[in-house]
């Protein structure tokens, strides 16, 4: 059995320098600050704060335009010392929306003739987010879907929607925001090979989709803001019991105290055509 025994030495300084060929004073130096240098870092982050979008070059030519001694070097080692890096560049939005196409000019006129959509958010018990996607048929009040999950994205947007155009027929019109899941090029390249027009409301201006509004108006005062909700299964179950009561059951002013499904059943319907769940698979939106 052989055993290998690790022995540690300790080199002096001066040896390790020696074999290095190193000259000592670079091991022991300690820069010392210019006795201008705080001042010249103050000066340095009141030019930041004024001007975020500037970089490290900028800002030295900057001082070097009120006389302080500061070349690019100098700043950059300052700069990263006190952290400082000029902040990401924002994207704009995509704004599709105008007010031409707010609920107040663009009316229903018949059952399937303008749907709204929206999402509206709550918590479970242990703070996970929950994502509530709505479909209202604005003519007859009722809710067409009430799909819930953890995120819900532009391709389960279009999967929802084949599954109601297949039981339901294609609506004209369909009212929306300019959420990112639905201003997606896939869903937009979608709905236009079925010939829907999508009508995008504008930016900032909620009040213009007023009937997907006064359905989460309803929906957070009598359904979330009573249950409580331990996963999303559970979500999933509470959800489908109150869209149920609330089609079937649950008068409805504007209406006349009647329940939307009851007066759907007595309105006129769409006479566009009802396509299967083959045909709806064989429209293929590009990738986004």
């Amino acid at each position: 059995m052989v055993v290998t025994l690790r022995e540690e030495f300790t080199v002096s300084e001066r040896r390790a320098c020696r074999v290095l060929d190193q000259p000592r004073t670079s091991q022991r130096y300690e820069p010392a600050p210019r006795d201008d240098e705080a001042a010249l870092v103050k000066r340095m982050l009141t030019l930041v704060r004024q001007r975020p979008r500037f970089g490290y070059r900028r800002i030295a030519w900057l001082l070097r335009c009120e006389s302080w001694r500061a070349s690019d070097t100098r700043i950059y080692r300052l700069w990263r010392r006190e952290g400082l890096k000029v902040p990401p560049k924002k994207r704009k939005r995509r704004r599709l929306g105008t007010s031409a196409n707010g609920c107040h000019r663009r009316q229903a006129e018949h059952r399937d003739h303008v749907w709204a959509w929206d999402f509206v958010f709550d918590r479970t018990t242990s703070g996970s987010t929950l994502k509530w996607l709505s479909v209202v048929d604005e003519y007859t009040r009722e809710c067409l879907a009430l799909k819930v999950d953890r995120s819900i994205t532009s391709e389960d947007v279009i999967d929802t929607l084949a599954e109601l155009f297949a039981m339901r027929g294609v609506p004209k019109c369909i009212r929306s925001d300019n959420g990112p899941e639905f201003v997606a090029r896939a869903i937009r390249q979608w709905t236009e090979q079925l010939a829907i027009e999508i009508l995008y409301i504008e930016p900032g201006s909620p009040w213009q989709n007023g009937y997907a509004e006064s359905f989460h108006s309803r929906l957070r005062d009598e359904f979330l803001a009573t249950e409580v909700f331990e996963s999303v299964a559970a979500a999933r179950k509470l959800t489908q019991a109150w869209r149920d009561d609330y089609n079937h059951h649950r008068p409805h002013s504007s209406l006349g105290y009647e329940a939307p499904a009851e007066f759907a059943a007595r309105s006129v319907a769409s006479v566009r055509a009802t396509p299967s769940l083959q045909q709806l698979s064989e429209i293929q939106p590009q990738p986004s």
